[in-house]
This record gives C-alpha cells, sequence and structure tokens, in this order.
C-alpha cells in the first residue's frame, strides 16, 4: 500500500486524500460497510507510523508497529 499511496501523491493527490482513497473510498467500492471507520463492532488493521503521514507521506515509511 505505501507505493500506492506515495504514487497517488506524485500523481497531484494531498497526503491525505491519498489515504482517504486507500481506505475509505476502497472499502466503499468494495462494499465493506464494516472497514475503514474507528468504532465499535468495525473491523480494523492499525498501523503507527513516526511521523505525520497527512503532511508527508514518506511518514508511511517509518512503521512503529503494525
Amino acid at each position: 500500500m505505501k507505493a500506492i499511496v506515495a504514487a497517488m501523491v506524485r500523481l497531484g493527490m494531498t497526503p491525505t486524500d491519498a489515504l482517504r482513497a486507500a481506505k475509505v473510498v476502497a472499502a466503499g467500492i468494495l462494499d465493506r460497510k464494516n472497514l475503514a471507520a474507528i468504532r465499535t463492532g468495525m473491523l480494523a488493521d492499525g498501523v503507527a507510523v513516526e511521523g505525520d503521514p497527512t503532511a508527508d507521506i514518506a511518514a508511511l515509511r517509518n512503521v512503529v508497529f503494525s
């Protein structure tokens, strides 16, 4: 996913829009309403990174835990 999101940013998307497209929009396209939100009863895969990927998408390379 890191390479895809980075490519979206290189092609002109903001980091926030690229992250949203990779998760929220993809979940909607796949009709997976139980993904891409942080709420009780939702499925989740979490990743913590060092840095702010909404400011610098390269922060996705600095995974602290997943």
